[in-house]
């Protein structure tokens, strides 16, 4: 796997190498999940090296895992060690299938916390940094890891949930908070509301406002905003997943791209068609294997994140790190991102389908605003209660993606029907404001 023309990568892939082939001769021994996969691909003894690894071993996506989980209920055949060994429970944002449920020892925990800290340290948090985390914490594995991280650097630290807006200006200004920790779309927001209310943003004392969750901190136009509205911080964009953990950080030298980090990770990208490595400079599926979080791993996991890799990042962007130009460019299949909730066309069409009083449905993307909103036109069957509809489908995705989705019932005949392929998630539809 080393790439002869860059030496430094030979000291990471030794450490990775260290590290896989520690994980591989553990979860052969005690994993279900993975004993059984990598029986069936012939590699019940193992690899013996990166090359191998890359050539032989199998991908795991999602879709297998919640297959998994519910042919093994509550919590999948991932274990690599008796339920009694967990602590820690997380889970992603769920589709009609139901969440992915995820399960950490004090061990993994801790490895996923360690991870959490290259990212405040990229951003330049040191102990006497107070630190304020804008959201209402929920089963999100983000802002559980985020908090303790901060914790272990002997940061003061504010959780802000149940809060109105107002109220966590407030009390960041009262607290001399230092550094922000929320969505990008939630710093816009902080932003509009201080405006409106005549708040000071410039009698904050913020230097750093770490942003994650949705692209808008490694997309320009987005980040220019954000710095411009919150006079004097620097924002820094990060990525991660609850299946895997913090994955990347950014550094205030090169806002434009993500580090892996690469002694808990080995990654790679491939074409998402072929499976095979994407050469430098091109773009393809960001694919991940956890080193460290032995409780719960995952190898070769297909993340679905679209990328561009550059693995000259010491000659280029002084660290050795593997970089994400431009960060997480979009998703493979066509995802979108609401307020920090990732929604894949597919698990919305899988709700509205199995309402049987549905004749027609759109998904209108409006990402002319600073990031994407949507909502979904219906039209509903003859005899159908529209209110009754509309009121049940609605709820019916906020308890799927915690999020309130507007649902528009349309006359009948409105929305087009498509003889070929259809058309039903329609970008800045026209009279979109």
């Amino acid at each position: 796997m080393n790439h002869p023309f860059w030496p430094h990568r030979t000291a990471i892939e030794a450490d990775q190498w260290d590290k896989l082939e520690r994980l591989q001769r553990l979860l052969l021994s005690r994993n279900p999940f993975y004993i059984h996969k990598w029986r069936e691909a012939g590699l019940a003894e193992g690899v013996r090296g990166l090359d191998e690894f890359v050539r032989a071993a199998p991908f795991t996506t999602k879709p297998e895992l919640l297959e998994d989980q519910e042919q093994h209920p509550p919590y999948g055949s991932r274990l690599t060690f008796p339920l009694e060994e967990y602590t820690r429970f997380h889970q992603t944002s769920g589709t009609t299938r139901g969440p992915l449920r995820c399960l950490d020892t004090p061990a993994s925990w801790n490895w996923v916390v360690q991870n959490w800290l290259h990212v405040f340290s990229a951003a330049g948090v040191t102990r006497r940094s107070s630190v304020f985390f804008a959201f209402s914490f929920g089963p999100f594995l983000g802002f559980w890891s985020a908090i303790e991280a901060a914790e272990q650097m002997g940061c003061l630290c504010i959780p802000g949930g149940g809060m109105s807006s107002m109220a966590r200006l407030h009390a960041m200004r009262e607290n001399g908070i230092t550094v922000l920790c929320c969505t990008p779309t939630y710093a816009l927001r902080l932003a509009e509301v201080a405006r409106t209310e005549g708040f000071p943003l410039d009698h904050l004392a913020i230097e750093a406002i770490i942003v994650a969750g949705e692209p808008g901190g490694s997309i320009p136009s987005t980040r220019r905003r954000l710095e411009e509205a919150w006079v004097g911080a620097h924002l820094f964009d990060h990525h991660g997943m609850t299946e895997v953990g913090p994955v990347s950080f950014q550094t205030v030298d090169h806002p434009d791209v993500l580090h892996v980090i690469e002694y808990s990770y080995f990654a790679e990208v491939i074409h998402p068609e072929t499976g095979l490595p994407v050469a430098e400079g091109e773009c393809g599926e960001l694919v991940l294997t956890t080193l460290g979080r032995d409780a719960l791993p995952l190898l070769r996991y297909r993340t679905g994140d679209w990328v561009q890799p550059s693995w000259q990042g010491a000659a280029v962007y002084g660290r050795d790190e593997l970089a994400l130009v431009g960060g997480i460019l979009g998703r493979v299949d066509d995802m979108v991102m609401i307020r920090g909730v990732n929604l894949y066309p597919t698990a919305i069409e899988e709700i509205v389908r199995s309402f049987a009083g549905v004749e027609e449905f759109r998904v209108n993307v409006h990402e002319n605003q600073a990031l994407a909103e949507i909502e979904i036109e219906v039209e509903s069957a003859a005899g159908q209660d529209a209110e009754h509809l509309s009121r049940d489908l609605a709820s019916a995705l906020r308890s799927a993606f915690h999020l309130r989705i507007p649902v528009k019932i349309v006359p009948p005949g409105v929305l087009p029907r498509d003889e070929m392929k259809a058309r039903r998630w329609v970008k800045n539809p026209k009279g979109a404001s």
